[in-house]
């Protein structure tokens, strides 16, 4: 792998960076203090661009590539999770709609994503199955030239201000009987339920969506009948180099909280990073920000250039998200019992680390699928 960026990715990487320093960190901690969702930075975002850069040019995107997108999301995990989270949702939405669309889904749907008119939500864990997306219950029954959709769908990032979803449900008995869906906001039957209260990532919208005799139309059948797994499946794939950039992000915003904490603090009459216990842990935050980063962008850089990526994704999910919650846990530690109050950032990003290990495949399944991809070497 080449690890050197080309002018426009680091044009793009210094572009987000001074962005997020500037609209994003000032206003961070009063979205989330609050719980309320950003829109106004989201729609920032938006004139950006940055929802469009993994769509096509002809759909009204950059195609800016993976390596760019992940550059992008760090700087913005850096200063906001949430805004993160919101921006990887989006953009895995639209990976399925790319990959298997039609020409006419693709018009209709990837162009509003792209201008950021259309916010996306992937719509596939329900209140019984989660890791295991073949336990799936939602129901799509054909009836003449729609699907009949029932059922209720659990923890959907952006729901509630989602222009559409794309929806796994099951038209059929097995593993095998999985179909995908683009499901519009205002589709009939479709209704947002509770909003969750969660212990981080506050200004981040995280619902409930319940199907109830809810009506698509056949024409807004992803791919064919059967083949929403595999759909699904990959579309993590993608979403998975997303959240480790989120992860890697937040990793280097741990490190700045700590070097220019430990800087300034004072013990035993000298800057704590002088102490050698407190230089320790800054090292090893060091160690897992350029491990994190270099993973990340090696499946990033795979993709762009078309090889399989599902091993390198899932090593890159792996490492970086458990490598956060460390590092998370060792900057809190510098900052002592300063860590532990809500004035400090660093107290914001030890609670939206948890849930990286968790989301798009929690860190056993990235486990599992390691192992089988080793399997097949």
């Amino acid at each position: 792998m080449d690890l050197h960026f080309t002018e426009e990715q680091i044009m793009i990487k210094e572009m987000i960076r001074q962005f997020a320093r500037s609209h994003i960190e000032p206003f961070a901690q009063e979205y989330n203090l609050k719980g309320e969702f950003p829109s106004e930075i989201i729609k920032e975002l938006a004139g950006l661009g940055l929802f469009g850069m993994m769509i096509p040019e002809r759909y009204g995107g950059s195609d800016a590539g993976a390596v760019s997108y992940s550059l992008a999301l760090q700087e913005i995990a850096f200063s906001c999770a949430s805004v993160a989270v919101t921006l990887s949702v989006t953009n895995l939405t639209t990976e399925p709609i790319m990959k298997y669309g039609t020409e006419e889904q693709k018009r209709n749907y990837l162009i509003p994503m792209a201008s950021g008119e259309y916010l996306g939500a992937f719509a596939l864990t329900e209140p019984d199955a989660g890791s295991d997306p073949a336990g799936l219950r939602t129901s799509a029954v054909k009836k003449g030239s729609k699907y009949i959709i029932n059922g209720t769908k659990q923890f959907i990032t952006n729901g509630k201000y989602a222009g559409l979803f794309v929806l796994i449900a099951r038209t059929a008995p097995g593993r095998g009987g999985l179909s995908a869906f683009i499901v519009p906001r205002n589709t009939k039957g479709l209704k947002i339920g509770k909003e969750e209260k969660k212990m981080g990532l506050s200004a981040s919208n995280t619902v409930e969506i319940i199907l109830e005799d809810c009506e698509v139309p056949e024409e807004l059948l992803l791919g064919k009948e059967g083949m929403g797994l595999n759909i699904a499946l990959n579309a993590l794939d993608s979403g998975r180099i997303g959240i480790a950039s989120q992860a890697a992000g937040m990793i280097h915003a741990c490190l700045m909280e700590a070097l220019n904490y430990s800087k300034e603090r004072k013990q035993f009459g000298k800057a704590i990073i002088k102490h050698q216990a407190i230089n320790n842990m800054i090292a090893d935050i060091s160690v897992d920000h350029e491990a994190a980063g270099l993973l990340t962008w090696s499946a990033a850089s795979l993709k762009d250039r078309g090889k399989a990526f599902t091993k390198e994704a899932s090593i890159a999910k792996l490492f970086a998200t458990e490598a956060l919650n460390r590092c998370a846990y060792k900057a809190l530690q510098i900052f002592g019992g300063y860590g532990y109050i809500k004035e400090y950032k660093i107290e914001r990003i030890y609670r939206d680390a948890r849930v990286t290990t968790i989301y798009e495949g929690t860190s056993e399944i990235q486990r599992m699928v390691i192992g089988r991809e080793a399997e097949r070497m």
